[in-house]
């Protein structure tokens, strides 16, 4: 009788090789639909400002006869009168409007949120957690509970129909937000530079600009990132202390365009309204790098 004889090693590399050709199989399965699920969902919710920018280049009666993205009549009429504004300032003296005080809020709440945060990050003051839990506080402070006191205390200061309401109270540090975030983030970054800075001696303020900004850099990006895209978009604000048409910002302006009396050129609406999210969309993609490296490592408490 002849006898069979099997070479085990080999049949257990061959069902290795098996298992792993599955297994390599599966995750791509699984892969392909994980990113079918994350782009219909992605499409489900760019569609919107899709049709946005396409229904600027209808005219007006079209837009709400059909939801297709291509225009059956194509025009510019919507971005050539939505620019005039039929007023005697043109849609470019809006944005002018808008950067007066977007920059100045953007860059004054930059500056309290690093200084309060590196305060909390790296000193012992007296009541510290206090003074945390009264920070945290703030956050959950809805901000509209604050807008009668504010708006009475800049009255009696002289300051309505004025950029500073908008951004002189970012100089105190009150996004609680961004505070909190940057507090994070400098828990976890290492004091061994430091310490040998300060031996060096540096002092406080030294070790900060040149050691701890640098550091900073991409919680500091995200920081500007949120503070601008928050600013361009607030309507309340500007409602509140701007009075005067000659300093209405972008999203005001927009408002002003909707006229209730008579028909809505609604394609100037948004044609106008596409051109405003320009700015935003332009400066998250320059900075998208250094705003997920911010946003990642503000959660990670050293």
């Amino acid at each position: 009788m002849t006898k069979l004889f099997i070479d085990k090693s080999t049949t257990g590399v061959i069902d290795n090789d098996r298992f792993l050709r599955v297994q390599m199989r599966k995750q791509k399965i699984g892969a392909g639909i994980r990113y079918f699920v994350l782009l219909f969902c992605g499409l489900v919710m760019l569609y919107p400002l899709f049709w946005m920018f396409s229904a600027s280049f209808k005219p007006n009666h079209e837009i709400f006869s059909s939801l297709s993205l291509w225009p059956n009549e194509f025009s510019l009429d919507g971005f050539i009168n939505g620019w005039n504004t039929g007023t005697e300032y043109t849609f470019g003296r809006f944005f002018i409007n808008t950067l007066y005080y977007v920059v100045p809020k953007v860059i004054l709440t930059v500056i309290s949120s690093v200084i309060v945060a590196y305060g909390f990050a790296r000193f012992d003051i007296p009541f510290k957690k206090f003074w945390f839990v009264t920070l945290v506080a703030t956050i959950l402070l809805p901000t509209s509970v604050l807008l009668i006191p504010q708006y009475l205390m800049f009255r009696e200061m002289g300051m309505l129909d004025s950029y500073m309401p908008l951004y002189l109270p970012m100089a105190f540090a009150t996004q609680g937000f961004f505070v909190f975030m940057l507090i994070q983030f400098l828990r976890g970054l290492p004091t061994d530079m430091e310490e040998a800075a300060m031996i060096d001696g540096c002092n406080s303020f030294q070790l900060l600009w040149y050691i701890v900004v640098p550091m900073l850099k991409p919680a500091i990006i995200s920081v500007a990132l949120f503070q601008f895209m928050w600013s361009v978009n607030d309507f309340l604000g500007p409602l509140i202390y701007i009075s005067s048409v000659e300093k209405y910002p972008i999203a005001l302006a927009l408002k002003l365009s909707i006229d209730v009396t008579e028909g809505t050129q609604w394609n100037e609406i948004l044609a106008m309204a596409s051109i405003a999210i320009v700015p935003s969309i332009v400066v998250f993609l320059i900075a998208q790098n250094y705003f997920v490296e911010g946003i990642t490592s503000g959660g990670v408490k050293g």
